[in-house]
């Protein structure tokens, strides 16, 4: 990925009415294109999917038109480029004309196979590339050795001696001598060759040697080099199956839960059902979903293509050997906005209904929203630009390849202005409602409270806002937020917190428990049960009291965190605040 061109940014937030769900959001840009694409998704691996999918689209667009860019183009080249234009120009005008009938052919429930990652580690063993390079080395060769020249015999230097020689003893001296004088000075010149001879040997195995220590030494290091890239190979290996195994398991969990009609996967099976669902690049793909069980009715919210991402190149023709660009005019792009707004709509609700094939939806209401820019003010709005509401079954009863988009939405008693393209806001028919009813107003109340105030005879009430304050406090650094749920007297549930990070965040269940005496496993058991029911990341149990060592054996392995009255006074005193638990006053005040 180019991350120069490509910023993707990831959060979460919470969605939902029902259900406290975390909805994980990835936003990618790319910044040449002007592409912006928002997609969703409860599984953060089902996210990275679609956004691995979306980047390799964007960068095989992208990579097309630096290659066109970078073409130094003849007359013929020109116009061969004019005539391309101009087909893919009119290719993109009857893809908008063919928005409704393009899903008409295609089956829209979702293969739960093919969402899952079935493929190999593709990524080779560097054990034989590695061993290459050991064998690309060159291998010292053994030296060849100066031979030693042949050592002078004596014997071979001694004078032929004649007749009188023998008889003149002087004579035969002086020649004995001028032959021992030869022997001698032959001998001291082999021993002198020999020396040299001997030190340019013991150079040739000296670096012999060297070269065969270097070599050995840059052998053991590539060894090593392998051993630690195949050792880093196969835990790459292994963590790749071990996540693809995770993932392919959450989408066999993420059917189960679908086909025994629960909520939060019927939300995620409609998210992945318009996810599959192809337009053109341009357009945004951004929707929000939910699922009231009592009515069975999905609530879409749905981001619609603002006038400016429609196509509107009708021609490319060549005048003066350069490209000149033709296109459609202001009441021709008027009219295909209106007539797609009416195909994208009834599009959508005909891949929701067809890919219900659990028959958990009875109706759909559907609002369209288009992001644009108020010419009159200069000023951003997004407004709600259509809204109907359709019963299944009376959907199911018509005929969409001959149907009227616009007079088909009207029968349904769609509601939207005459002229779409004006932009006209209407009130949706039923809207999200991202409120959850147990959450109350809070109020503060740290400030009210010093060094003589005993939280553990506080009030239960003021006691739990106390909690959510101050974890308000704690999350905020990060974009957190914190909620207190309706007062029960029970001094148990009190607040989910909201961590917005990618990696470590989502939703917190806290309860706190006013106690003056020690909290056992029991209560962390069900707050355990609430973690696991609200589909929470982690839950986080406060006391002014103790935990018993049962409790802290239970939570080994488990995302639960647990605060006794120490860990409360530090929170407080790291957020400017001081009190003091004093559990045998509170007792004493209880009688």
């Amino acid at each position: 990925m180019n991350t120069d061109l490509i910023k993707v940014v990831y959060r979460t937030e919470l969605v939902g009415i029902r259900t406290l769900r975390t909805k994980h959001i990835a936003e990618v840009t790319h910044k040449e294109l002007k592409d912006y694409k928002v997609f969703s998704s409860e599984d953060v691996n089902i996210l990275q999917n679609k956004v691995n999918t979306h980047i390799d689209k964007l960068e095989l667009r992208w990579n097309s038109i630096v290659h066109k860019n970078n073409i130094v183009r003849t007359k013929q080249e020109i116009q061969a480029e004019a005539e391309l234009r101009t087909k893919e120009a009119i290719e993109n005008l009857k893809s908008i004309e063919g928005i409704l009938h393009h899903t008409l052919d295609i089956d829209d429930a979702i293969d739960w196979d093919k969402l899952k990652n079935n493929s190999p580690f593709n990524t080779d063993n560097p054990e034989k590339s590695l061993k290459k390079q050991i064998s690309s080395i060159r291998k010292p060769k053994e030296p060849v050795l100066f031979e030693f020249p042949k050592e002078p015999i004596q014997e071979d230097y001694m004078p032929k001696l004649n007749f009188f020689d023998n008889i003149f003893v002087q004579g035969k001296n002086k020649k004995l001598a001028e032959a021992e004088e030869r022997y001698k000075a032959a001998y001291s010149i082999w021993k002198t060759k020999c020396d040299e001879i001997n030190l340019q040997n013991e150079k040739l195995k000296n670096d012999y040697l060297e070269e065969v220590r270097k070599y050995d030494a840059e052998v053991a290091d590539l060894n090593i080099k392998i051993k630690l890239a195949v050792e880093e190979w196969e835990v790459a290996k292994q963590q790749y199956y071990e996540n693809q195994f995770a993932a392919n398991t959450r989408i066999e969990e993420l059917k189960e839960q679908y086909l025994k009609m629960d909520t939060s996967a019927i939300i995620e099976y409609c998210d992945l059902v318009l996810g599959n669902s192809e337009y053109p690049d341009t357009f945004p793909k951004s929707y929000e979903l939910d699922y009231i069980p009592e009515t069975k009715i999905l609530v879409v919210e749905y981001s619609l293509p603002s006038l400016e991402q429609f196509p509107t190149l009708n021609e490319v023709k060549v005048i003066k050997n350069e490209l000149k660009e033709y296109h459609i005019s202001d009441a021709q792009l008027q009219r295909m906005f209106d007539t797609a707004m009416y195909n994208i709509t009834l599009r959508t609700l005909h891949e929701l209904f067809e890919a219900d094939i659990i028959n958990a939806i009875e109706a759909i209401s559907f609002n369209g929203w288009v992001e644009s820019v108020n010419k009159a003010t200069g000023n951003h709005q997004n407004n709600c630009i259509l809204s109907i509401q359709v019963k299944k079954n009376d959907f199911l009863n018509i005929n969409l390849s001959l149907v009227d988009p616009k007079t088909c939405f009207k029968n349904f008693k769609g509601v939207g202005s005459s002229k779409l393209s004006g932009l006209t806001p209407i009130q949706p028919i039923l809207k999200i409602n991202k409120t959850d009813k147990r959450f109350t107003n809070h109020y503060d109340v740290a400030d009210s409270i010093d060094d003589s105030t005993n939280l553990a005879s506080m009030d239960w009430e003021d006691f739990e806002h106390l909690i959510r304050e101050i974890f308000s406090k704690e999350f905020s650094t990060n974009g957190g937020e914190v909620k207190v749920t309706q007062a029960s007297r029970d001094g148990g549930v009190d607040a989910i917190a909201f961590d917005p990070d990618p990696i470590r965040g989502g939703k917190i269940v806290i309860q706190a428990k006013r106690y003056t005496n020690t909290v056992g496993v029991s209560a962390v058991r069900d707050l355990y049960g609430t973690v696991m029911n609200e589909g929470a990341t982690k839950g986080i149990l406060v006391t002014t009291a103790d935990f018993g060592s049962d409790a802290y054996d239970f939570i080994k392995g488990k995302p639960l965190t647990l605060m006794n009255g120490a860990n409360l006074l530090y929170l407080l005193e790291k957020h400017g605040h001081k009190a003091r638990i004093d559990v045998r006053e509170a007792r004493e005040s209880m009688k």
